[in-house]
């Protein structure tokens, strides 16, 4: 079967077979920090953006330990203040700059957080609004948190007219008149009530509590999930504007349950393995391509990093490519998110399944590298071959205390690809006569090493190609790709699949049934032979050799070859020398009657000097007078100077610019010689009439 994929395609196959393990779900690293210093940049005048950005910002450069300009950090702080004191300043603008404030321990009047605080409870006397309740009790839990004294007096009838807009499925209603709920307002709903106990001088009703914490469950009853383990929330029959997607919704349910249960008495029933989900969720991003999903990526690990239901351990492989030929060790990492030792635990490799689900190995416990804080074990002991592997990991921690505050998420499942160096034999390549294949010419072919042969064949012959493939323990190995490539001396290729059985790999090419794929074109291909897969170490593309291949001349209605593509920098690369003889130059007379013409030449130049000397030339004539004398040296120099331009002429000048010079000399030198001459005959005359 021919292919017309281009040559960078075969490349591409392995991309696709690796991609998959680039997605590992690591700890937050310095590549998040330098993202975050790339996503958050100021602008022009030095700010950030609006109060939300700047919070944000501020926020996740606090919490990542990222260091900025100070002066980012005043304009921040101005910002703030200025809003704080405005009072046209909305809810929405006051929560955030109270929370610029408490991030960046802005300096702030007292007066005027009395100002603030007594305007948020105006707003949350009148509003029925889901996120003005929102916005006003997180401004006064910023503000006490900043050491403001802030009380709710009526703290029950506030948390119960937030709890009025839950539904019975643990979502919220915007407010009394939103026929829809949403997840993500679920999400603000729970962090409006923690602030609300927070805030309270007395202690909030627990029969409330106790159903809001019902609601909570509810909620995580709607969790999506994926295969590998993750977790995630999403909106469910929203309008399109209100729609958060996933990333924005799980931080809002993450900051509310987490506040919610910081605030409240008693551990929340929720799932260890879903809280681990959700840190997989984030740690799964990467890194983030917005600055609102970096903040909501970083705030919610670093909640989740210090929740009081259960604090995540991640279990990470530093390396998901292992080689048997190194004799690598498999190294596994168990950190909290943010990359915190977790506390002592045993992993163990309860099983290695293969690409079929075949399990091949289980039950090994991993040693502990205290100084690298790293689990490893010995691949060699697993007696693996190369390939495709799922490892399954348990993590049991050793004091029974810590498996109220932590949560490994049971068993863990990674993927890793064994590599090695792959066995290749027996390659043979050969000219068929007929159809019981009795070679004509075979040739041993060495694939690991540059050795190219030089083949023929007519339409009636056919190519063989074989060889075997085999993996370091002698097993049968089929690679993801295996081509031979046959290229025409005009640009046009060929692409065929080498198909395999057991350990052999052999292909025949009829070239009698190929005339018309191969558009009848006779002449020289060349030969390339490409074997590669993600666990093969040596993968190779080989050039063969050449064929010399006779095909028979095309009918009217055959098939034309299709035009090859034109490199467009093709004209300015470096053309063939040009190989030109000169003719045989003409016989030249000897030097000396060269030099003689030359002489007679200047005899014409030396009679003019006699016959001026027989005249009796003189100056005695030329002007004495200043004006009459410079028009008489402008005359005799315009005359060298026409002199010289006919030396110019004869050994530089051409004719049209000998020309144009000549002409603007005659002009000149007919206005100052018919100056010099009038002057000599007005004198003349003077003379005679004397």
């Amino acid at each position: 079967m021919a292919w017309g994929l281009p040559p960078l395609a075969v490349l591409l196959l392995l991309a696709v077979i690796v991609a998959p393990l680039s997605s590992a779900v690591r700890p937050v690293s310095d590549a998040h920090r330098s993202a975050a210093a790339e996503l958050f940049t100021a602008f022009p005048d030095g700010s950030l953006g609006d109060l939300e950005t700047t919070y944000e910002a501020v926020s996740t450069f606090k919490i990542l330990g990222v260091q900025k300009d100070k002066s980012l950090d005043g304009k921040a702080c101005k910002l703030a203040s200025d809003t704080l004191s405005s009072s046209s300043s909305s809810a929405k603008d006051l929560f955030h700059a109270a929370r610029i404030s408490g991030v960046l321990g802005c300096s702030i009047d007292a007066g005027v957080y009395d100002d603030v605080a007594s305007r948020l409870k105006a707003v949350i006397k009148d509003t029925n609004s889901l996120q003005e309740f929102y916005y006003s009790v997180g401004g006064l839990l910023s503000l006490k948190e900043q050491g403001h004294s802030v009380v709710l007096s009526d703290a029950d009838s506030i948390f119960h007219a937030i709890k009025a807009l839950s539904q019975s499925d643990g979502r919220w209603r915007y407010d009394t008149n939103s026929a829809e709920s949403s997840t993500f307002a679920a999400g603000i709903a729970l962090e409006a009530l923690a602030g609300v106990v927070s805030l309270s001088d007395a202690e909030v009703d627990p029969s409330m509590i106790g159903v809001v914490k019902n609601d909570i469950v509810k909620l995580f009853g709607t969790i999506k999930s994926y295969d590998d383990g993750t977790f995630y929330f999403d909106e469910k029959n929203v309008d399109a504007s209100e729609y958060k997607g996933p990333i924005t919704t799980s931080a809002s349910v993450v900051r509310g349950f987490t506040s919610f249960a910081n605030a409240v008495s008693g551990k929340l029933n929720i799932p260890g393995e879903k809280i681990l989900g959700l840190a997989k969720f984030f740690l799964g991003i990467g890194l983030p391509g917005s600055a609102k999903d970096c903040f909501n990526q970083i705030k919610s690990l670093s909640l989740l990093e210090n929740n009081s239901v259960f604090v995540p351990l991640i279990l990470s492989l530093p390396s998901k490519v292992l080689s048997l030929t190194s004799k690598d060790q498999l190294k596994v990492e168990v950190t909290t998110v943010f990359g915190s030792a977790a506390p002592p635990l045993r992993v163990n490799l309860v099983q290695v399944l293969g690409s079929d689900s075949k399990v091949i190995t289980a039950d090994k416990e991993l040693q502990y590298d205290v100084d690298n804080n790293v689990h490893y074990l010995d691949i060699d002991a697993l007696k693996i071959d190369v390939g495709k592997y799922s490892l399954v990991f348990e993590i049991s921690l050793q004091d029974p205390e810590h498996e109220t505050v932590y949560t490994t998420g049971g068993r863990n499942t990674e993927t890793v690809i064994v590599t090695g160096l792959i066995k290749v034999d027996k390659a043979e390549i050969g000219i068929a006569e007929n159809d019981a294949g009795t070679s004509e010419s075979v040739e041993k072919l060495d694939l690991l090493k540059d050795k190219q042969i030089s083949l023929s064949a007519n339409h009636l012959q056919k190519l063989h190609l074989s060889f075997q493939l085999a993996t370091p323990l002698g097993r049968t190995f089929k690679p993801h790709q295996v081509f031979l490539k046959l290229k025409h001396e005009s640009g046009v290729e060929h692409l065929f699949v080498v198909p395999g059985s057991a350990r052999q790999f052999k292909i025949v090419l009829d070239f009698l049934g190929l005339v018309e794929k191969f558009y009848y074109l006779s002449g020289r291909y060349d030969l390339e032979l490409s074997v590669g897969d993600a666990s093969m170490e040596n993968s190779f593309l080989r050039a063969l050799g050449r064929l010399e291949l006779d095909l028979p001349e095309p009918s009217e209605k055959a098939p034309r070859p299709p035009a090859q593509a034109v490199d467009p920098l093709a004209k300015f690369a470096p053309q063939k020398e040009i190989s030109h003889i000169f003719r045989v130059p003409e016989k030249r007379p000897p030097k000396e009657v060269s030099l003689a013409f030359t002489g007679l030449t200047l005899l014409p130049f030396i009679g003019f000097l006699i016959g001026l000397m027989r005249l009796g030339v003189n100056l005695k004539n030329f002007p004495s007078l200043p004006g009459p004398a410079a028009f008489a040296s402008l005359f005799h120099a315009g005359i060298g100077a026409v002199l010289l331009l006919y030396v110019l002429f004869w050994v530089k000048l051409d004719l049209f610019t000998t020309l144009k010079y000549l002409g603007f000399l005659s002009v000149f030198l007919v206005f100052v010689g018919h100056r010099a001459l009038s002057y000599l005959s007005s004198t003349s005359t003077k003379q005679k009439t004397a």
